[in-house]
């Protein structure tokens, strides 16, 4: 049976690579909708770690979301570094993390920090140390690769946070550290002491010069501090409380990924549809192709029955077609999606952007043969039935 069908959905092999084009396509689009969107909730989840509220300089909180957590986007600006002392006198706060940013290094962010920074994402190192005095750094994994900088190298950073910035030759870093690759947006940073970023742009104005000889604490600035709270309490009062402070601006990565979120959604929606839109396209052809071809076959059918084989085992040869059909529309689907994830990925990747993850299948994606199984026996339900019903007399009696 399964020989036989197989010989002759491939009988006429100019329709059979139409409907197999139009169903891959179709189970393509929705595999990469799904896995795509699992993808990137699953990096934003990651890179959100246990952040509770971004503290930054007055402007849009998205922006302070995008530029504090997931460094996509530049910050509003300085904050004082007397606002981080404030936060962790808070009783609402169990810890706040400062953050000063600026420079880059051939585009990957220069993040001047505290180690309590790694502790949000439960980082490890792969080679070294955490730096322990200014102009040392740690170096993301994805960092490393790309530069090929290893523990004892010494690299200077450049002005801006993208490429083609002024570069700071008179200040070089260390590198005493490589961060173990973990997914998160660690991978793509280059972590530092807030003095290496003070000291390093120490010279552009008198007031930093101060700064840099320490004496002048009090106007020093950092770009924002990363706040954990103690209690769910302080997610209804502090960010209330940080609004209210002159120049300061809260951003709740869980409130504004969700925003970003449905942002995004309306375009995976309508891309999802498209794939619908496919797979109905396509089961309406492979059910007039299965029509027709009970028709052309309507005496091989005859012989079949007059041999031997009851009515049911020849509706179940054209259903076989559509499930094989289906089968191998399935597995070219999967691959196809999954190779456009995969270019998604490396897009991203190299615009050092937000990484999707691995290899492997989504939680959703058991949905993808399931859906091409039931589109395939709903395009053959009538034409099995069809066969089913043949008259084997009457037709051994028609006219050749």
């Amino acid at each position: 049976m399964i020989r036989l069908a197989w010989r002759y959905l491939w009988s006429s092999p100019l329709t059979t690579a139409l409907n197999l084009l139009l169903l891959t396509l179709g189970l393509a689009a929705v595999t990469f909708v799904m896995r795509a969107s699992n993808q990137v909730e699953a990096g934003l989840r990651r890179d959100l770690a246990s952040i509770d509220l971004v503290v930054g300089a007055k402007g849009s909180p998205m922006q302070i979301m995008l530029a504090g957590v997931f460094h996509l986007d530049a910050p509003t600006g300085n904050i004082p570094l007397a606002t981080l002392e404030a936060l962790k006198q808070q009783p609402l706060v169990a810890q706040a993390v400062p953050m000063s940013l600026g420079d880059s290094y051939q585009g990957h962010r220069i993040v001047g920090t505290t180690p309590d920074y790694l502790d949000l994402y439960a980082a490890s190192l792969a080679q070294g140390h955490v730096w322990a005095a200014p102009m040392q750094a740690v170096l993301g994994a994805e960092v490393a690769r790309r530069s090929g900088l290893r523990v004892g190298d010494h690299f200077a950073g450049s002005h801006g946070l993208g490429e083609g910035g002024e570069a700071h030759g008179d200040h070089q870093f260390e590198v005493v550290g490589v961060l173990a690759e973990s997914g998160s947006v660690l991978d793509r940073l280059v972590l530092t002491d807030i003095a290496s970023v003070w000291a390093v742009h120490a010279g552009h104005s008198e007031r930093r010069e101060a700064h840099a000889d320490g004496h002048d604490d009090d106007a020093r600035e950092i770009t924002m501090a990363l706040v954990r709270y103690r209690s769910p309490l302080g997610a209804a009062l502090l960010p209330r409380w940080v609004n209210a402070q002159e120049g300061l601006q809260s951003a709740a990565p869980a409130l504004e990924t969700a925003r970003l979120m449905r942002l995004v959604g309306a375009g995976t929606e309508v891309l999802q549809g498209f794939g619908i839109v496919l797979l109905a396209a396509a089961g309406l052809s492979v059910w007039v192709a299965l029509l027709h071809a009970v028709r052309a076959r309507q005496g091989d059918l005859a012989m079949l029955r007059m041999l031997g084989a009851p009515a049911r085992r020849v509706a179940a040869l054209i259903a076989l077609e559509a499930l094989m059909l289906a089968g191998l529309a399935t597995l070219l689907g999967l691959a196809a999606g999954h190779g456009l994830v995969l270019l998604l990925e490396q897009l991203l990747a190299q615009r050092q952007s937000l990484r999707l993850g691995g290899l492997g299948l989504s939680e959703a994606e058991w949905l993808v043969p399931l859906l091409a199984l039931v589109m395939a026996l709903v395009a053959a339900a009538w034409p099995a039935w069809r066969a089913y019903r043949l008259d084997v007399t009457t037709l051994l009696q028609a006219p050749r």
